[in-house]
């Protein structure tokens, strides 16, 4: 980044070009002798925020961004400059300790992160040079750095392949910790390249880096020494990204092009920004409040001082003559550091010391999540891990969560479940059971016999067995012995209705680039059709009848999300090519006879309504100039440099047409332990769910269906590449027609719904649930129109809002994140969180409010990144509508519990202004001022807000609908801050004249002696403490001894303090105003009953309040509101 900026300061960056030229294991070709290559950014990845250097005035001015933290640093100025009526140590030990904690929590953490980046960036990787295999850390690694990479290692940044192990010059990996597909995908080297890389002379030509996962344009020179260079084309096929895990081939070399910051996942990560919650900004908003209270109280007495001083007598009296330098001082500047004496009077009515209890409510109620025994999962045995316990309150007020799919609501396991050939369902049985297919959708009766023939049934799993990519992976132990094994144990079917036997264990591996690939050959093999696997350029499979067959592979038209099929063309040994294609329902029907559809149509129906993945089976026999038409076809469209997939999509169409339908199957991609039931809580709770995925649509919206985020009766508002294609005009037109009907018919139409209201209380409403790919979002984000852009957005913003759920397929993880932002920046400004389990995730898991990561099987990224981190999707429900909604309740009463605390505080020392002559005589001992907020009043409210259950977790978790009660910051508002404020004006009314009537009995004592002003303020401040601690002992729902011994041990503590302060002569204190005050205060009768009864009447509202309040509502045992005003709208939501 610093290198970025001084480029551009210094004009360097004018000859920034669109493409980089790299030169293979830093060699230069002859024919570019003067070639200087340029630099590039080294391969650190860095997610932490601070260094040694930048952490002590990068956290200092985040810290002192706070207004109370702000204020007290100018008071404490003040105080130490200007002669004022307290010492500095009243304001800057609180304000040091706050700042102090404060600093080392967030240090500690970014410590961790920093750790985290370490164990990347020391990784060792081999890279080779000059011949030799050198062992560097992986952050030494520089572009053009030939690298030697082993199975199941992860790449440490973006490669182009020049060599693998495999004969066939392949490598397979996985990308799951990218796009969230655990699946396995080919990579291909480079054509021609050198067997013996030291003797390769090569350049590569090729793009700027850019974060789409799936598109790379370059090319690669390669010299030969007397030859003309040689041009080979690059594309995504060769590029191995960095995150990505080599798998099944033991070793690969390739050179680096992309490294560090600028590898395609490190752009893809959104820059970490300081997340603050909703309560800080309410927190910043009442401290506004109350500095203007402060404000108005100095210029109240101010003014009111040199009024009264005005008068005859008042401004000189005989006792208190002002000196020569008083009286040669400037009139306004003495109203200026009177003013300024007045405000550290009153300081204290902002809570500084909120900031340290509130940092360690975080901190330590962080700890509750860690070891609640729930979120303990015994397969990884590890719990729920806190990275940032600033955000513990903001998971109770979630109101939108984008979820990922894959690895997140799905175990992204695939398994077969049935199939339908020619109309009869066949169900895969356990062992245990005598039959195997039976009909349900023809004929009046289920009738075993009825079964669709063996012909049939072979053409379909021979299908099965050959419309795929999947690989085989033996282990060098398995031979032919254990084929033999395994088919003892595969029966096939039988037309005499012979049982169906699974095999014990399904031991052959498999390596496909999609999971229902797999499952389907899988499915093929419990039925007796065994895929063997390749042999150059042809396909092996072990036929029930223990025959091998073997097929030639002639094509293969890969799956495209348009075209939603593939195919391919294979030649039997006798002569015969067949075409195989499978995809979806839709893209298959049209394709094939129409007489045959019927008797699939229902079956695949039911499959689909039941939450499975469908597919449809179809064949053709190609005659010989068939098959010579489309070959060429093919071949010419594969080697265009133009509009190369446009040319190929006309041959694939031309193809796969006039084919005959043989059957369905259905695959299971199973849902995570009670995913289905978390969603629906979420919901339930007011939460919309949003599923973000860079999976297909098809996959997805069964998901969707299986989770119950789309029901039967929902309307899919679709708006994706196929839909756009359907109309056929201009997409851009046909994207603005579908904004326009989707809207009216979603916005404009629709009923209006009360605020809270969810579908299981509107189920006459009409349900919409809308599907978007990340082709089409790029359209509406990125319109060539600006305008255009703005007002699309604002449409699909709105469409999505009126939907119960939203599914965004095909993304990327930059989209996703975009998506988030435009939620989250939304009107009304919605509190959002985010789920993931993988590295695609970290974008969208930064931009949230709150990001959760899943300790899944994809790596740890989105766990390093996340603010929260749980084993599995279902511990969501119990974090947020239990464990966030206590958090925000105790940390708003928390706050709200603060200002009145202070309010009652302070308003007595004002009121005593008017009695002292405005002469800045602070009614409290300078003692009492700095420990009422660290030890008298502290520790009951922290004990409260990390241990009170107003609601028990149990009820929380049965009724989703009680997260809704606190919704919107509900507790925050304004109506409860300003109960809580005239509560306290109240009680500091109540406490100063209830005291003051007390004096106007002249005789106090025995002796008939008077007491002095500061017995008169050691009174007042016993009332205070009394009754603010038993303010919270009434609202306290949920006691333990920690309670018990924080309250009761607080006012113990104040009465030992106060004796103890007051019964010995310190040799350090100047002056000694409390001594024996606080004993002599409690010999007189008149004060214990004042002290009484003023105690009883601050509290004989909440008495009578707690006493005569009928409970209400359907949990009214565990429900009892803290205060008349926070929980109202709970109680009438009941």
């Amino acid at each position: 980044m610093l290198r970025r900026t001084l480029n551009r300061w210094l004009g360097r960056d004018e000859r920034r070009v669109d493409s980089r030229n790299i030169c293979v294991g830093h060699r230069s070709s002859s024919n570019n002798e003067a070639f200087i290559p340029p630099k590039f950014c080294d391969n650190r990845i860095v997610s932490s925020k601070y260094t040694v250097w930048n952490f002590l005035p990068k956290n200092l001015f985040e810290q002192f961004r706070r207004i109370a933290n702000f204020y007290f640093l100018i008071i404490f100025l003040v105080q130490v400059i200007v002669d004022t009526p307290t010492s500095p140590v009243t304001s800057g030990l609180p304000l040091f300790f706050v700042i102090t904690v404060t600093a080392i929590k967030q240090g500690y953490e970014d410590w961790l992160r920093h750790k985290a980046d370490n164990e990347v960036n020391k990784y060792p990787v081999t890279v080779l040079e000059q011949g030799r295999r050198v062992r560097k850390e992986s952050e030494k690694i520089k572009v053009g750095d030939v690298l030697e990479v082993d199975e199941d290692e992860t790449f440490p940044c973006d490669l182009i392949l020049l060599q693998s192990s495999r004969e066939d010059d392949t490598c397979f990996v996985t990308t799951a910790s990218l796009d969230g597909e655990s699946n396995h995908k080919t990579h291909y080297t480079v054509p021609d390249t050198e067997k013996d890389l030291e003797s390769l002379n090569a350049t590569i030509e090729c793009e700027q880096p850019q974060p789409d996962l799936y598109k790379f344009v370059g090319r690669m020179h390669i010299y030969k020494a007397d030859q003309e260079p040689a041009v080979r084309s690059l594309g995504p096929e060769n590029l191995l990204l960095k995150g990505s895990t080599l798998k099944n081939t033991q070793t690969i070399c390739g050179v680096a092009i992309y490294t560090g910051m600028e590898t395609k996942m490190a752009l893809n990560y959104q820059g970490k920004s300081q997340k603050r919650s909703a309560v800080e900004k309410s927190i910043n908003a009442f401290l506004l409040v109350y500095l203007c209270i402060l404000v108005s109280k100095a210029l109240v007495c101010t003014t009111l001082k040199y009024v009264w001083q005005n008068k005859p007598g008042q401004d000189e009296p005989w006792y208190n003559e002002k000196t020569q330098r008083e009286k040669d001082t400037n009139l306004y500047l003495k109203m200026f550091t009177d003013f300024l004496s007045f405000m550290v009077l009153f300081n204290f009515i902002i809570p500084v010391s909120m900031y340290v209890t509130v940092e360690m409510q975080k901190f330590l109620g962080s700890f509750f999540i860690t070891w609640d025994k729930d979120f303990f999962d015994p397969e990884i045995k590890e719990g729920a891990l806190v990275n940032t316990s600033d955000l513990n309150e903001e998971l109770g007020q979630v109101e939108y969560v984008f979820t990922d799919k894959t690895g997140t609501l799905t175990q992204n396991n695939m398994e077969f479940i049935e199939c339908c050939i020619d109309g009869f369902q066949y169900k895969y049985q356990d062992a245990g059971t005598d039959l195997d297919g039976f009909c349900v959708t023809d004929g009046p009766a289920n009738k075993v016999q009825h079964k669709a023939g063996r012909e049939k049934e072979e053409l379909f799993l021979r299908a099965l067995c050959l419309c795929h990519t999947v690989q085989v992976k033996e282990s060098p132990e398995q031979g032919q012995g254990q084929r033999d094994g395994l088919m003892d144990h595969v029966d096939g079917l039988g037309v005499d209705g012979e049982g169906l036997h699974p095999p014990p264990q399904e031991q052959r591996g498999f390596i496909a680039s999609s999971p229902d690939e797999v499952a389907l050959v899988k499915g093929a093999m419990r039925y007796g059709f065994t895929f063997l696997g390749f042999e150059s350029k042809t396909m092996k499979i072990l036929t029930r009848d223990n025959d091998v067959e073997r097929y030639e592979l002639l094509h293969v038209l890969n799956f495209d999300p348009v075209r939603r099929r593939m195919s391919v063309i294979v030649r039997s040994k006798s002569g015969d090519t067949l075409l195989f294609c499978k995809g979806a329902d839709s893209s298959i029907f049209p394709r094939v006879r129409q007489e045959e559809v019927e008797r699939i149509r229902m079956n695949v129906e039911r499959n689909a309504t039941e939450g499975y993945r469908t597919l449809c089976v179809a064949y053709k026999y190609l005659n010989a100039e068939e098959y010579a038409q489309a070959d060429a076809g093919l071949r010419e469209a594969r080697l265009a440099l133009q509009d190369r997939e446009e040319k190929l999509m006309a041959v694939y169409n031309q193809v796969e047409t006039g084919m005959s339908l043989i059957g369905a199957t259905a695959v299971e991609d199973r849902l995570q332990e009670e995913a289905a039931e978390t969603m629906e809580a979420l919901q339930g709770a007011g939460m919309k769910v949003w599923v973000l995925t860079g999976d297909k649509m098809e996959t997805a919206k069964s998901t969707c269906y299986a989770c119950r985020l789309f029901q039967r009766n929902t309307e899919l508002l679709e708006l994706t590449v196929r839909t756009l294609e359907d109309g056929g005009r201009r997409r851009e037109e046909r994207l603005h027609e579908l904004l326009v009907e989707y809207h009216k018919k979603a916005v404009q139409d629709a009923p209006p719904v009360k605020a809270g209201v969810t579908r299981a209380w509107s189920s006459a409403n009409h349900d919409y649930g809308f599907i978007i790919d990340g082709a089409t979002l790029s359209m509406v984000l990125n319109s060539s129109s600006e305008s255009n852009s703005s007002r699309y957005k604002n449409l699909f913003l709105q469409i999505c809002q009126n939907c119960t759920s939203v599914l965004c397929c095909r993304m990327a993880p930059l989209q996703k994140a975009q998506i988030v932002k435009m939620v989250k920046n939304s009107k009304g400004s919605p509190i959002t969180l985010s789920i993931g389990d993988g590295a695609n995730d970290v974008s969208m898991i930064l931009e949230a409010h709150v990001g959760i990561g899943i300790k899944g099987k994809e790596g740890r990224q989105a766990v390093r990144n996340s603010d929260y981190a749980i084993p599995k999707l279902k511990h969501l429900k119990k974090l947020l509508l239990a464990h966030g909604h206590l958090y925000y309740v105790r940390i708003a009463h928390l706050v709200q519990y603060f200002f009145y605390k202070n309010l009652c505080f302070i308003l007595p020392q004002f009121l005593y202004q008017f009695f002292c002559g405005y002469s800045q005589q602070p009614l409290y001992d300078a003692a009492y001022l700095t420990m009422y907020n660290i030890c008298f009043t502290s520790m009951p409210i922290l004990a409260y807000s990390l241990l009170e259950q107003h609601i028990c977790m149990e009820v929380l978790l049965d009724n989703a609908t009680l997260y809704r009660g606190i919704a919107k910051n509900g507790m925050l508002r304004w109506g409860p801050f300003f109960y809580w404020t005239l509560l306290g004006v109240f009680h500091g009314l109540l406490f100063f004249f209830g005291v003051r009537y007390l004096f106007g009995n002249p005789a106090l004592q025995d002796n008939g002696q008077v007491f002095g002003n500061w017995s008169y303020g050691t009174i007042v401040f016993t009332v205070l403490v009394f009754t603010v601690t038993l303010k919270l002992a009434l609202d306290t729902r949920h006691w333990t001894w920690i309670n018990h011994f924080v309250i009761w041990g607080s006012l113990a503590f104040y009465v030992f303090f106060s004796f103890f302060w007051g019964g010995i002569i310190w040799p350090f204190l100047k002056q000694q105003r409390l001594y024996f005050v606080f004993a002599n205060m409690l010999s007189s009768v008149s004060a214990w009953l004042v002290i009484i009864l003023l105690i009883l009447l601050s509290l004989l509202p909440e008495i009578l309040l707690v006493v005569f309040r009928k409970p209400r509502g359907p949990h009214a045992g565990q429900i009892t509101p803290v205060t008349p005003l926070t929980y109202k709208h709970l109680k009438d939501r009941q």
